[in-house]
């Protein structure tokens, strides 16, 4: 592959995916809002560029085979904050490959996209969109983007649907819903190098002995998680006490983001629950 941009680049998730991607093509292009990180890879070079300002990020897709785009506000905040970044942010990066011929959009979505869907639905990856939060909106806006520009303008897209990605799991919830970077990077790798996507939604989760999503209609993709979270099973309910069975934090997809006032921080909610708190 001759050229593929990663967005987010200086973000968790953004930091661990640079040394894969730069091993899948002659030239990585990272960009981020931030400054640049200290050492980068032979093939890769660093651009400073907001998403939301598409003079700025539109030219950096020029001769890019795909683009995998992990920027964005991640967490849940007024509406008008999370507009520039993670809704306009979206649009431009898929005007910005379809005019430059890109043939793909590797997208991190988000389980908040259907975050208010019942933990034990058994959901797959055609449910309805069911948004917990703006943040959540926003996923499901660029999911809905994706899939215009593939059905209207012949633009890929793999769209993640995310649900805890951490070196660990923190919570009782994430024996369900962790990913490990291990698998992520596994995830996005199956995304790029897949022959053909259309548009494709997929679960980004682990092999959890109590996940609670479906990804048996994108097995296609070939990705085949190796972590489970139940080795974490023992401590984590040792640290939980006995769950409440009200609990929309534990009864719907989207966790504490599920309970937390529109507007308002889901992180600091995750916090809490990996606290043992109510969120």
């Amino acid at each position: 592959m001759r050229k593929i941009v990663l967005t987010g680049a200086r973000g968790a998730l953004g930091t661990s995916l640079r040394g894969p991607l730069s091993k899948m093509c002659d030239q990585l292009v990272s960009t981020d809002i931030q400054p640049g990180p200290e050492g980068l890879y032979d093939n890769e070079t660093f651009h400073i560029a907001d998403i939301a300002k598409f003079d700025e990020i539109a030219p950096l897709l020029e001769g890019a085979d795909m683009v995998v785009h992990f920027g964005a506000i991640v967490d849940e905040k007024p509406f008008e904050e999370l507009l520039g970044p993670n809704f306009v942010g979206a649009y431009n990066i898929w005007e910005a490959a379809h005019r430059h011929g890109v043939r793909r959009v590797v997208y991190a979505s988000s389980i908040h996209a259907v975050g208010l869907e019942h933990t034990n639905s058994g959901a797959d990856t055609t449910v309805a969109h069911n948004p917990d939060t703006f943040y959540g909106l926003a996923k499901c806006f660029a999911e809905d983007l994706g899939r215009m520009y593939w059905q209207k303008r012949g633009v890929e897209s793999v769209c993640l649907r995310i649900l805890s990605c951490t070196p660990e799991p923190q919570n009782i919830r994430a024996l369900g819903t962790w990913l490990s970077h291990r698998d992520m990077v596994q995830l996005v790798t199956r995304a790029i190098d897949s022959p053909v996507v259309g548009f494709t939604v997929i679960y980004g989760v682990s092999n959890n002995t109590r996940s609670p999503v479906d990804n048996a209609k994108a097995a296609f993709l070939g990705y085949r998680p190796v972590d489970n979270a139940e080795d974490w099973a023992h401590s984590l309910f040792a640290k939980a006490g006995i769950p409440d069975p009200q609990d929309k934090a534990l009864t719907r997809l989207g966790g504490p983001f599920a309970v937390v006032p529109l507007g308002e921080s889901g992180v600091a909610a995750i916090q809490k629950m990996s606290e043992g708190q109510k969120p």
